[in-house]
């Protein structure tokens, strides 16, 4: 038997795996209680913005992937707020940026998470709001152990606090100390915020599904938006170093819903593989599968050895090349992208020795077509970069980066979804005193420059790297999966899915399993470097492996041998009705409970 840092966790009532141990043992109350995994994914959501400030809050965003027992059709619950109806272009480029900021009320979208989760509750789950928010207002309210990493994320934005973002420093600086870790922190306005919702529905009355949909009002078109409203009116400083107002207003936010769509599916190794459409970066996951099977070579879809890992490393360079051409909210050839005639004309150029060079291709014929700032090349000055921009990390070891959260559920009846949380970060944007919170950072992700998939326009939703997986087996779910980690998201996910379903290892195995990505491609996120042919690997890869890879012709950079990944799983057998799960021991913070 292999050692594993926990066990694989087996049952037949109900498995949550999520990126805070406090918030699976919320899912896992609300499924004792006879909730639905839909219902326990939303408590778990809820309690994620309060548990895990930096890495996620309300004010962010959340796509899932859903199938449910009675019918298991995959379906996507889009939770990304689009750009509110100011944000033009033009106006970036008056106000000087030839990028959006990383961080500030600039770089805000509409926010779409608590919008999503509320639209799952009424559609999918079965209890009633107040029961599910009941863990979350708790937490908020009468406080919860707060984590290192929340502490060490406020002393590196201290300045920016104490000198501009004030109503942040009210918050997390309270009598000019940072909160200490582990001791009872509480958020009692974001607290009366979720109860006022919880109010307002009751006082609708009605059904269960009306007295959402009256939360769900009081968010978009009542206090909340009117909040939001008044507050991003004032300007303040983002990441430029300067000063501006927000974009959001209340128009925006009561424009704005959580939708349901299709999601994009491969087949593979006999199964199913459902990801978001192309304003996500799911579909690259679903095109590097395809060229690995085209390129038929067994070896390819091994990530432990220096010519698996060559093979996977290229095709994943290829995949997110295209990314980068085609990718947005719009248009995009996904047909062509993901047919198995392209797949098999791209993996005619992986070659014995590493691309550096971003090669998108040309799907049906197509020209691809790369933003200017890309392709221009650098006038050799320095970037402003500061603690709020980017991703955010749980653990920063060389050049780790990247971090969100993520939470799967799988029930007794075989309802089963896999949904990643993120934005609104504690460091993105002031926080709104009022609510508690603040607004997100993900206008990062457009370019200012017009004609490409990702431009910027109003009403267009970011190309985000948010990218939960479900995946199918004879028209049943089997397996939701997915990490945190910006644009190693899908690479980490990849990684588990070659060792779980095609070499066979169990779900904590397969996490616990060395991990590396490459960083040879435009980062999404503010100021959208890249590395050509650079591997980041945990170096519990082999020191011999490392070396085959530099013969190769990659640059191997080598980090903390716990550091990469922070994968979450749950399976269902449909034969059997067994569950299981597992949870990535890195950052020590994730956890799955269930029997």
């Amino acid at each position: 038997m292999t050692f594993t840092t926990r066990p694989t966790l087996e049952g037949s009532f109900g498995m949550v795996s999520s990126t805070h141990w406090i918030a699976s043992q919320s899912a896992m109350r609300i499924l004792e209680l006879g909730g639905n995994a839909f219902d326990a994914a939303v408590a778990a959501g809820f309690v994620l913005h309060v548990v895990e400030p930096h890495l996620n809050g309300p004010g962010g965003e959340v796509p899932a992937i859903v199938a449910g027992a009675d019918d298991p059709t995959p379906r996507v619950l889009c939770g990304q707020g689009p750009a509110p109806a100011g944000a033009t272009i033009g106006h970036y480029r008056s106000e000087g940026f030839d990028l959006v900021p990383g961080s500030g009320p600039l770089a805000a979208t509409v926010p779409g998470a608590v919008d999503a989760w509320l639209l799952l509750l009424r559609d999918m789950g079965t209890r009633p709001l107040e029961e599910v928010l009941e863990p979350a207002i708790g937490y908020a309210r009468h406080g919860h152990p707060l984590l290192e990493r929340v502490v060490s994320t406020v002393e590196t934005v201290r300045e920016l606090f104490e000198g501009d973002w004030t109503t942040s420093a009210d918050l997390w600086l309270r009598g000019g100390e940072a909160p200490r870790a582990g001791a009872l922190f509480t958020n009692t306005a974001y607290a009366d915020t979720l109860q006022r919702l919880v109010d307002e529905g009751r006082a609708a009355g009605g059904t269960r599904e009306q007295q959402i949909d009256a939360a769900r009002r009081a968010w978009s078109e009542g206090f909340v938006a009117e909040a939001v409203d008044a507050f991003f009116r004032k300007p303040f400083r983002d990441s430029s170093g300067e000063r501006h107002r927000g974009l959001v207003t209340a128009e925006d936010m009561a424009r704005f819903s959580a939708t349901w769509e299709e999601p994009a599916t491969v087949e593979w190794q006999g199964h199913t593989v459902a990801k978001t459409g192309p304003w996500g970066q799911g579909p690259a996951l679903l095109q590097t599968l395809r060229l690995l099977e085209a390129l038929g070579d067994p070896a390819a879809l091994d990530p432990s050895t220096a010519p698996g890992i060559h093979a996977i490393a290229e095709s994943l360079k290829l995949a997110f090349a295209d990314r980068e051409a085609w990718y947005g909210d719009g248009e995009v050839p996904l047909a062509d992208l993901l047919s198995t005639q392209y797949a098999a004309e791209r993996a005619l150029l992986v070659a014995d020795r590493a691309a550096t060079v971003l090669r998108p291709g040309s799907p049906g014929g197509r020209r691809p077509r790369l933003p200017a700032y890309l392709t221009r090349g650098s006038d050799g000055s320095v970037m402003p970069r500061d603690a709020t921009t980017g991703e955010p990390t749980v653990a920063r070891s060389g050049v780790t980066r990247g971090d969100t959260c993520h939470v799967d559920v799988v029930d007794r009846w075989g309802n089963m979804i896999s949904a990643t949380p993120s934005g609104g970060w504690l460091q993105s944007s002031p926080t709104i005193p009022e609510l508690g919170f603040p607004l997100g950072s993900r206008m990062q992700m457009f370019w200012l420059e017009d004609g490409l998939p990702s431009s910027l326009a109003p009403g267009k939703r970011p190309r985000t790297t948010l990218t939960p997986t479900l995946v199918m087996r004879d028209g049943r779910p089997v397996l939701a999966c997915g990490s945190p980690g910006g644009d190693q998201q899908d690479q980490w996910q990849l990684l588990f899915l070659l060792r779980h379903l095609v070499q066979g290892q169990p779900l904590q195995e397969a996490i616990d399993a060395p991990t590396w990505h490459t960083t040879s491609f435009p980062a999404s996120f503010y100021p959208r470097e890249s590395e050509p042919g650079v591997i980041v690997a945990e170096d519990r890869i082999g020191a011999d492996v490392g070396a085959q890879l530099e013969r190769l012709g990659h640059t191997v950079r080598a980090v903390d041998p716990w550091s990469l990944g922070r994968m979450c799983a749950v399976t269902r057998d449909p034969d059997s009705g067994v569950l299981r799960a597992g949870a990535n021991p890195r950052g020590m913070q994730g956890y799955a409970v269930g029997r």
